[in-house]
């Protein structure tokens, strides 16, 4: 597997992990913030929609952090700009804004 210095462990978890960590916080698969099946962090891990992913990142307060995402269908990189849907666009913001916010675990 080809990784990169700036580039966290990504890594797909089982299904009874999926199930633990949707009980631990109470949420459902549709609330995990979403990671695109094409996304180049997780090409080589060739996961499918509805996966679930597990980041693990370095943190100068807690150590170490884990991020969890949902693996959805396509790529926001596929379309022209004049393609993407009002939806995607946002959708795509949010994920990038959350990726800039550390602070959080999921």
């Amino acid at each position: 597997m080809v990784s990169h210095i700036l580039i966290p462990k990504h890594e797909v978890i089982t299904k009874k992990e999926v199930g633990e960590l949707l009980n631990k916080y109470n949420v459902t698969k549709d609330k995990l913030p979403k990671i695109y099946e094409f996304d180049a962090a997780i090409t080589e891990l060739h996961t499918k929609p509805g996966d679930v992913i597990k980041i693990t990142r370095k943190s100068p307060t807690a150590g170490t952090a884990f991020y969890y995402r949902v693996v959805i269908s396509g790529t926001i990189h596929g379309k022209g700009a004049s393609e993407r849907t009002e939806e995607e666009i946002a959708e795509y913001a949010d994920d990038v804004g959350e990726e800039e916010d550390e602070s959080s675990e999921i």
